[in-house]
């Protein structure tokens, strides 16, 4: 099956439990349409570049999926109308990488990154 990765992007008046319940009740949606949810991370309330729905921050998930793509037509179906979620981010991508996100790495274990000028 297709290999595919998501970002969520919650209302920031969730709880972190409530907020966490979302990324369960999406990996069930992928269960129930022969789908596997491999991989989940949630990243926590962060700032967002600018307003969406009148929120400035918002509760971010990274999932990663093991599905084919009905199933994940019909989780992003259920994610664009279910009133806590602002925004969906799905990538098919060609295999899953082993690390954590890049968003879940310390500064210290990332790549250097050349030297400012």
């Amino acid at each position: 099956m297709p290999l595919y990765e998501h970002v969520m992007i919650a209302r920031q008046d969730l709880s972190n439990t409530q907020a966490e319940a979302l990324i369960e009740h999406f990996g069930t949606v992928l269960a129930d349409n022969d789908g596997k949810l491999v991989d989940s991370e949630y990243w926590g309330v962060k700032t967002m570049a600018y307003k969406i729905n009148k929120n400035r921050k918002g509760h971010y998930a990274f999932l990663r999926s093991d599905a084919p793509a009905a199933a994940v037509q019909e989780m992003e179906r259920l994610m664009r109308l279910h009133e806590d979620v602002m925004r969906v981010l799905t990538i098919k991508v060609d295999d899953h990488a082993e690390l954590p996100s890049v968003q879940m790495q310390k500064r210290d274990e990332r790549d250097v990154r050349r030297e400012r000028r």
